[in-house]
């Protein structure tokens, strides 16, 4: 008996008799209140619990011998697809001019719907084509000759379609994937791609190519869950003049980790933006250039769940809390309450 007596004065939690309890209303309607907030913050507790967070790492980036995917979605509201290529150099020395490899282009009408779709301009490469046979076969007079301006009929064929879609106001759509060595380089989308001759019939100076353009998406490797691609739904439009845009991009190497350790290798990257108006002498053509670099670094982002002691924890403090703070709250009304029915007992009594 003196163990049990011993343990019950150890009793934080002491029982009063039922008879010596009081119930009122204010502590009711306290009570009430006090559930539907501990209800409310324990379903803000667990949805904390099984949400993930994300932590990052830096460390130096030891890739090499891979290629860096370049994802490309722009709108050219002014110019046919005719007359755009797609031109990518980088510091390796490698140089590829009108690249077709997963590149698309959609011919949009005036009003930006879309009227047709092939893959960069067969008519482009068939210049490329004759210039270099041209080069390799310099002792002939007449191809010669016609490398300095004799045009045959496809270049009379090509003139004519684009000076028609431009007075129809086409536009084009160029999206695709460059995969491009991972080194420092550059892309290009410009009208480079025709022979100079050509351009000049077609466009008669290079004040009036004009580059405006909608990039719809730029990214360099898979989405993950949070990135921010900065050139996303970004608006350059020219009225009555022209130039060269120059996108400046840093690229840093990222690694997101899931939850269910699945790796996704993909790229961030910062921008700065630099635009050149062309002067009435330029002899170089309008283009919107996208010259990238590599960091050093590479950013690892793993996704973490937070600990069940963490959620233990913190579900005690605000459960606790809210219940110690109702029944400070129901004594308060309960003396309120008291004091002002007291006065009102008397004033009967007399």
């Amino acid at each position: 008996m003196g163990v049990k007596q011993a343990l019950k004065s150890l009793d934080a939690f002491p029982r009063a008799e039922e008879h010596l309890l009081q119930k009122t209303q204010s502590g009711a309607f306290v009570s009430v209140v006090g559930l539907l907030i501990m209800a409310t913050l324990f379903l803000h507790e667990l949805r904390y619990y099984l949400t993930t967070y994300t932590v990052h790492q830096m460390s130096v980036d030891l890739k090499r011998g891979e290629t860096l995917p370049i994802h490309i979605n722009i709108t050219f509201p002014a110019l046919p697809c005719d007359v755009l290529s797609v031109d990518a150099i980088d510091m390796s020395g490698k140089h590829e001019v009108d690249l077709d490899t997963n590149i698309w282009k959609l011919r949009l009408n005036s009003h930006g719907h879309i009227i047709g779709t092939e893959y960069l301009s067969d008519l482009v490469e068939r210049e490329h084509q004759k210039h270099d046979d041209g080069k390799e076969h310099h002792e002939n007079k007449d191809q010669e000759n016609h490398l300095l301006g004799a045009f045959d009929q496809a270049a009379e064929e090509l003139i004519k379609r684009v000076k028609q879609a431009l007075d129809n106001g086409e536009g084009c759509r160029v999206y695709g994937v460059l995969d491009v060595q991972r080194v420092a380089g550059n892309f290009h989308i410009s009208v480079h791609g025709l022979n100079i001759f050509v351009a000049q019939m077609i466009f008669e100076g290079s004040k009036n190519v004009n580059v405006s353009h909608i990039i719809h998406d730029l990214s360099f490797g898979p989405k993950y869950p949070g990135i921010h691609n900065p050139l996303d739904e970004t608006e350059r439009i020219l009225h009555d003049t022209s130039g060269t845009f120059k996108y400046y991009i840093k690229i840093v190497p990222t690694e997101y980790r899931y939850i269910s350790k699945e790796v996704l290798p993909t790229n961030q990257f910062s921008v700065t933006e630099y635009y050149s108006p062309m002067k009435q002498y330029d002899r170089s053509w309008p283009a919107v250039y996208f010259l990238y670099d590599l960091s050093p670094i590479t950013v690892t982002i793993k996704e973490e769940r937070r600990k069940f002691l963490h959620f233990l924890t913190r579900l005690c403090a605000v459960l606790g809390g809210t219940f110690a703070l109702t029944g400070m709250l129901d004594r308060w009304m309960y003396r309120f309450l008291e004091a002002l029915t007291k006065p009102t007992a008397r004033s009967v009594l007399r």
